[in-house]
């Protein structure tokens, strides 16, 4: 594998194709923010705005002004961004709605952890990128605000009973895993430890079930396994994803066992969900082969994949597994063929089992600008560093 030409073509994706794309259409130049219902073409076909997407495009702008180049365009985009935020994502009190009108005026409530989650990351970057002390504290108090709700995120928007089936779920851990990594300037360091440790001890040793070989979506509260369709289910994806937060989490750590842990997850997950009939990774599973609830289970989701690559290339990187490397060919090659868009710049999000494009838009109420950009980037940045 040429590793120099290969991290030039994902330099060159990202930097030509998807940021200009964007730049181009996403953003709301008469209220702010950004538009993220766009079509093949980059046309708006619905104006809502979602938080959590919201907060990660200036997380993305905001990131590649700090960590790339210092391109003016690219933080005016981060900035104008972080103040629509600002102003009209939350209460006054960093409670983060899940999605506003165009104008800036809520439309569903604060039920949504994952809105704060990538607001304190968006802001956290955008601190950096602009010195904002405003920004810092925003980041900051939306931090405070997710430890007081991670164990009850959704609040009284929760629809579960208590005490009939009290399940927590993985996707929360998961992201705080990398949000401590995103956010350690801002946080308290005894605060920020506690919490990796926390969040590590749940992911690696709650989560992730060792007579399994793999990650469960949701285990009751107590950290059993459960037999219901929420406790049965497996999200490759998900998993895939959270092993290269930990193998990064890892490096800060100077722990080699945690990596290679990481690895051995990261194997068994993509050889147990990986498509052998049609290729790629199937978006749901059933750990005991039951039909599932989810109508869209086999499909193939553009964020599974760029997550996959990143994680096994990281792996060779930190390792040197030649499964890793082969995995990342293998998930190369399908996600370059079938996601890119051939005529148009951003890629497809969603593809029916088959591999054919389900749906040509470019971004919605879940595809934003950040799983593309993101995987680019970190694949580009990772591929340069391997020899």
């Amino acid at each position: 594998m040429d590793f120099n030409k290969l991290a030039c073509k994902y330099r060159d994706e990202l930097l030509d194709n998807v940021l200009r794309f964007w730049l181009k259409h996403s953003q709301d130049t008469r209220y702010g923010g950004y538009f993220t219902c766009l079509d093949r073409d980059g046309s708006v076909f619905d104006t809502d705005k979602f938080i959590w997407l919201q907060g990660r495009e200036v997380w993305m702008f905001a990131m590649l002004y700090n960590q790339v180049e210092r391109r003016p365009e690219w933080l005016e985009c981060a900035v104008q961004g972080a103040e629509f935020l600002r102003k009209y994502g939350h209460d006054g009190n960093c409670n983060w709605y899940f999605s506003l009108t165009r104008e800036g005026r809520p439309l569903v409530a604060p039920y949504n952890i994952f809105s704060y989650t990538f607001a304190t990351m968006a802001f956290a970057q955008a601190a950096i990128a602009t010195g904002n002390d405003e920004y810092a504290q925003i980041a900051k108090r939306t931090f405070e605000r997710i430890l007081e709700k991670r164990n009850n995120p959704k609040g009284p928007w929760c629809k579960a009973v208590p005490g009939t089936r009290d399940l927590k779920g993985f996707a929360l851990p998961m992201i705080l895993c990398n949000m401590a990594l995103e956010a350690e300037g801002m946080i308290d360091k005894s605060v920020l430890d506690a919490m990796i440790e926390e969040c590590l001890h749940e992911v690696m040793e709650v989560f992730y079930r060792d007579d399994l070989g793999l990650i469960v979506e949701n285990v009751t509260a107590d950290g059993w396994l459960s037999d219901s369709f929420e406790g049965r289910q497996i999200t490759p994806g998900h998993s895939l994803e959270a092993m290269w937060f930990i193998m990064n989490l890892g490096v800060r750590l100077g722990d080699r066992a945690l990596i290679d842990k990481a690895v051995k997850i990261a194997l068994n997950t993509a050889e147990y969900g990986w498509d052998k009939e049609y290729g790629g990774l199937f978006y749901f599973m059933d750990r005991l082969g039951h039909p599932q609830q989810q109508l869209e289970w086999d499909q193939k989701l553009w964020w599974v994949h760029i997550e996959s690559m990143i994680t096994m290339i990281k792996g060779y990187q930190l390792t040197g597994s030649e499964a890793c490397l082969a995995w990342f060919e293998r998930l190369h090659e399908y996600t370059w063929s079938h996601f890119k868009d051939p005529e148009y710049p951003e890629w497809f999000g969603y593809l029916n089992r088959r591999g054919e494009v389900l749906l040509p838009l470019k971004g919605g109420k879940w595809k934003g600008c950040f799983h593309v950009p993101r995987g680019l980037y970190q694949c580009w940045k990772i591929l340069e560093q391997c020899k």
